[in-house]
């Protein structure tokens, strides 16, 4: 009767298992989490250390030579493996890298051959837009290097240099300076200048030399020492003015009038470059503003201050 009993308890139980307490709850193993800690932060090969650390410290496996030798041979084959994939990464990210660098650098080639074509490409279409007006930018002396010769000038004079055959003496030269016009060249050949010159000069402050035996020097000294020319003979090709640069040392040479006029003359020939007014275009506008102030109850609405 006691087993009858028994057996009829238990099924009771299985028919009210809610009166029954929960199993409890499998316990971590904290080997288990340590090894999964390692593999999570250290990678495979610390963690297969960690396991055989743990194998050999909770059993007599290692205790087999044989056993020894396979896991040995195991390790040994991971760790070759391992390395071999760290080479390979490595390897890579050293060619990636090598193909960055040449790109970076053929993309700055291409950079600075770009640029540079641009740049030759403004410059002849400066070049050309300066032929199509029919001037052209000063050398270093404010003049021009043509084909049979060059010049210089200052306010105050224009140095003409012409070339001749080495060794050329006076006697074969000809040198004709007039107010308005001048000639030169050698004898029984044709003249390499002959033209009215730009602006009248003052022919007896002129002259002409043999230099080293190899050019002509032609010294013009101007009647108009307050104006840059624009070329020595009428119809050769003309410089643009507004890129004379004077040498600014020499205005201490000058008396206080003329130098006074110069520096006037450069400002205004700065401004005209900028598309700015004149000296006297912003005289004219002040006087304006003065007198517009002076009478508020005119109408200036058409009045011109430009």
């Amino acid at each position: 009767m006691a087993v009858i009993s028994e057996v009829e308890e238990e099924a009771q139980e299985q028919q009210n298992p809610s009166s029954s307490s929960p199993p409890p709850a499998p316990q971590a193993d904290p080997d288990e989490e340590s090894l999964a800690s390692v593999l999570a932060k250290k990678g495979p090969m610390p963690f297969l250390e960690a396991a055989i650390d743990l194998v050999r410290r909770q059993s007599d496996f290692f205790t087999d030579e044989a056993a020894v030798t396979k896991v040995v041979r195991a390790v040994t084959a991971a760790k070759e493996k391992v390395d071999a994939e760290e080479r390979l990464k490595k390897r890579a990210a050293d060619e990636a890298a090598k193909a960055e660098k040449r790109l970076k650098e053929a993309a700055q080639k291409a950079a600075e051959k770009t640029e540079a074509k641009d740049q030759k490409t403004e410059a002849a279409a400066a070049a050309k837009d300066e032929e199509k007006e029919g001037v052209r930018k000063p050398n270093s002396g404010n003049g021009l290097d043509l084909d049979n010769y060059s010049w210089t000038q200052t306010l105050q004079e224009v140095t003409v240099s012409i070339p001749v055959p080495q060794g050329t003496k006076s006697r074969f030269v000809t040198c004709e300076i007039k107010k308005t016009h001048l000639k030169v060249g050698l004898r029984g050949q044709p003249l390499i200048i002959d033209g009215d010159l730009y602006q009248p000069v003052k022919a007896e402050d002129c002259f002409w030399s043999i230099e080293d035996g190899k050019f002509i020097s032609v010294l013009l000294t101007k009647q108009n020492q307050m104006e840059w020319w624009k070329c020595v003979v009428k119809g050769d090709p003309e410089i643009d003015t507004q890129k004379v640069e004077p040498e600014n040392s020499k205005l201490s040479d000058l008396d206080p009038e003329t130098r006074q006029t110069v520096e006037k003359m450069m400002f205004d020939q700065r401004q005209k470059s900028m598309g700015l007014p004149t000296s006297d275009e912003m005289q004219k506008q002040e006087i304006l503003k003065k007198f517009m102030a002076q009478h508020p109850e005119m109408d200036f609405s058409r009045a011109k201050l430009g």
